[in-house]
């Protein structure tokens, strides 16, 4: 369990988390309600896999940050998407043996403090294996600043999801992660 600025970092029941999570990722990634009960119900899908992790940023109780990630596996849906991607630049590997960061997001008025850092640091520490990857919105925003310091990297860019008129970046990093200067701690929001 990490302190940091009032909040703690501990590990949560990410299914019995899931109404709180799916809470702060509506505020912090701009959800519909109608998007929220969609994700809810991956959420859930989600805390059954097989090696999933998940964190939770707590200030007095309150739920005010969330990761989770689990290994990758191929067949797993977000993986047939990134999959041509990867490949057509050379880095289909990286769908093996990798810790996917799945969800990552911090209330707006919590970041800046370094706890979306300690979150991704804390979970792919956890995670026993030797890359990470994850999706995160393909602009140059503070959560791509983030991951970059962290030693994340592009693999492939302008990645569709369908449903969804965002376009992403896809990005993997060796483990374990960097530690980024205190003044780059940014935001950390993560599909």
């Amino acid at each position: 369990m990490d302190q940091l600025t009032g909040v703690t970092i501990e590990a949560i029941d990410l299914a019995a988390w899931a109404p709180q999570a799916l809470d702060v990722q509506a505020v912090a990634f701009g959800l519909t309600p109608e998007e929220v009960m969609v994700r809810l119900h991956i959420v859930g899908r989600h805390a059954q896999q097989p090696g999933v992790i998940a964190l939770g940023a707590l200030s007095d109780g309150r739920l005010v940050g969330f990761g989770y990630g689990m290994p990758n596996r191929r067949e797993h849906w977000w993986s047939t998407v990134i999959q041509p991607y990867l490949e057509a630049r050379g880095y289909g590997d990286w769908l093996d043996g990798v810790f996917a960061i799945t969800e990552l997001h911090v209330l707006p008025e919590f970041q800046g403090q370094g706890i979306g850092s300690t979150l991704i640091r804390s979970l792919c520490e956890r995670s026993g294996l030797s890359r990470s990857i994850l999706s995160a919105i393909d602009a140059e925003t503070p959560a791509r600043r983030l991951y970059r310091s962290l030693g994340y990297r592009d693999l492939a860019r302008a990645v569709h999801f369908p449903n969804t008129e965002r376009l992403y970046a896809v990005m993997g990093a060796p483990l374990p992660l960097l530690r980024p200067p205190a003044a780059q701690s940014a935001p950390a929001n993560s599909r």
